[in-house]
């Protein structure tokens, strides 16, 4: 219990001392933000800081934190380091820059943002990937939330309700059908108005979980120091697979998608941090706590990877919640595997809007312009879950997640160069975005779904590959461009 309460201690101290200096180096000030500027009633609304806070909660987390931090817990209590110091230098100053270099451009997407600062070809490759990376999320979290609907309904009604409801496609094609509301109307009108009570929802879930291990006499947190030597069940190595495993609640490349939504939301560039790196830091601590409760629970790795492996992450968040609350946890969790779930998805379909807005210049205001945008993406989304098998495009998620945070944390390195900020200060998103293009290569590497070389190959090439983004950045940004920045954004606008 002592390593959990020192891992929460450390995620709080973060947020106030390293997000505070991340906040101080990016240099916030009074300029009109995007959606005071010109806001259209569509997506640049203005919208009050609390809010804002509960839907980049959400947005970023869904049930990110739970089910990855619960598959990373397989390689027992080690994972808390990863969860904390990947927060804190990685995740939450991949989300403020990636927030607020939005802001900065006026709401830009960040394949916009990435191609800005990293060229053109990267901006046309970070185009793609994007948008396919976000019909991705959004087909997976359709599918799985529409399964696990009509599952219920079967358990519950059985027999009772006609066949056709207790079909997986009926409710599939209600989803898609929130979906298409959620990525077409304007954003305070779904989003701003459903998402902060789910976002309390999996909040007072987590709390209360932590605080029933805690208060519960028969349940011993195990401490870090007693199970350094574990290794995980199904002998994964920890490096690099530890660190794509668990990517919601330490770094996401996905939540750079979703924080120029809220870049456009924001009144003032003094919520960035509370928004950005803040809501980070809570995704953090919800899976820091659902980590803690996986190695916790079934008392080791093994029974809780056999646990996930019969049951699945759904029917082990269901176990621990109602084992541990009661009727009540039964009620968060079904929102949390349900629920959850769904505000990922409509939200990446809507990311994948404004993406595409963005490439052709569309303007969102019109509602004809913004419809022949929403219809055509939620119909390619249809037709992958219903055609496609999708299970053997989602094992490239969890890569291309992370390569895209990669991305985005070299176009942050960059961005603090180019405008003038201390030279060392770049190195600030230059050094996690070496270590996840460590992680990245070496992952791909070695993954079954990469190319299947031994550690004794991906280690090696990974970290070379690694050092040679370090070394181009440091030369081509420190040493050949010294003195070559620019103006305030404000001033170049």
């Amino acid at each position: 219990m002592i390593t959990f309460f020192a891992c929460l201690v450390l995620l709080l101290v973060g947020f106030f001392t390293y997000g505070k200096l991340v906040e101080k180096v990016f240099r916030i000030d009074d300029r009109p933000t995007p959606a005071v500027a010109h806001p259209d009633g569509v997506d640049f609304v203005p919208m009050k800081t609390w809010r804002i806070f509960l839907i980049q909660l959400l947005n970023i987390a869904g049930l990110g934190p739970i089910y990855g931090a619960l598959a990373g817990a397989c390689w027992g209590p080690v994972v808390y380091l990863w969860i904390v110091f990947g927060t804190i230098l990685g995740g939450g100053v991949h989300d403020f820059l990636s927030g607020m270099m939005s802001e900065r451009h006026d709401g830009a997407s960040i394949s916009e943002i990435v191609g800005m600062y990293l060229g053109k070809v990267m901006k046309f490759v970070m185009r793609i990937f994007s948008v396919v990376l976000l019909v991705m999320v959004g087909v997976n979290f359709s599918v799985g939330p529409a399964r696990l609907i009509s599952q219920l309904i079967s358990e519950s009604f059985g027999a009772s309700l006609p066949p056709m409801v207790l079909s997986t496609t009926f409710w599939l094609v209600l989803v898609l059908l929130y979906y298409l509301l959620a990525t077409f109307l304007p954003v305070d009108k779904i989003i701003g108005k459903v998402y902060p009570f789910f976002g309390i929802c999996l909040i007072i879930m987590a709390v209360g979980i932590a605080g029933m291990l805690i208060l519960k006499p028969e349940y011993s947190m195990p401490e870090l120091w007693e199970s350094m030597g574990i290794v995980h069940p199904e002998g994964l190595p920890k490096w690099a697979m530890m660190f794509v495993t668990v990517a919601c609640g330490a770094i996401s490349g996905f939540h750079a998608t979703q924080s120029p939504m809220m870049a456009r939301c924001m009144t003032s560039e003094k919520e960035g941090r509370t928004v950005f790196y803040g809501a980070m830091v809570s995704e953090g601590v919800i899976a820091l706590i659902w980590a803690a409760a996986g190695v916790t629970f079934y008392n080791g790795v093994g029974a809780l990877d056999a646990a996930i492996s019969a049951m699945g992450q759904g029917g082990v968040v269901y176990q621990i919640s109602t084992t541990l609350m009661g009727s009540v946890g039964g009620v968060l969790a079904m929102i949390g595997v349900i629920a959850c779930p769904i505000t990922s998805g409509d939200t990446a379909f809507r990311s994948a809007r404004l993406t595409i807005s963005d490439w052709f210049h569309i303007d969102q205001s019109n509602v004809v312009k913004r419809a022949a945008l929403s219809v055509p993406l939620l119909a390619v989304g249809a037709f992958i879950a219903t055609s496609l098998d999708f299970n053997v495009l989602w094992r490239y998620f969890s890569w291309s997640n992370q390569t895209l945070a990669m991305l985005v944390l070299w176009a942050g390195a960059v961005f603090l160069h180019k405008y003038g900020f201390p030279a060392m200060c770049s190195l600030m998103a230059a050094l996690p975005a070496t270590f996840m293009s460590a992680v990245s290569v070496t992952y791909i590497l070695q993954a079954e779904e990469g190319f299947r070389l031994s550690t004794s190959i991906a280690y090696p090439v990974g970290l070379v590959c690694a050092g040679l983004c370090l070394g181009i950045f440091v030369w081509r940004t420190l040493i050949v461009h010294k003195g070559d920045v620019l103006k305030p954004v404000a001033d170049n606008a």
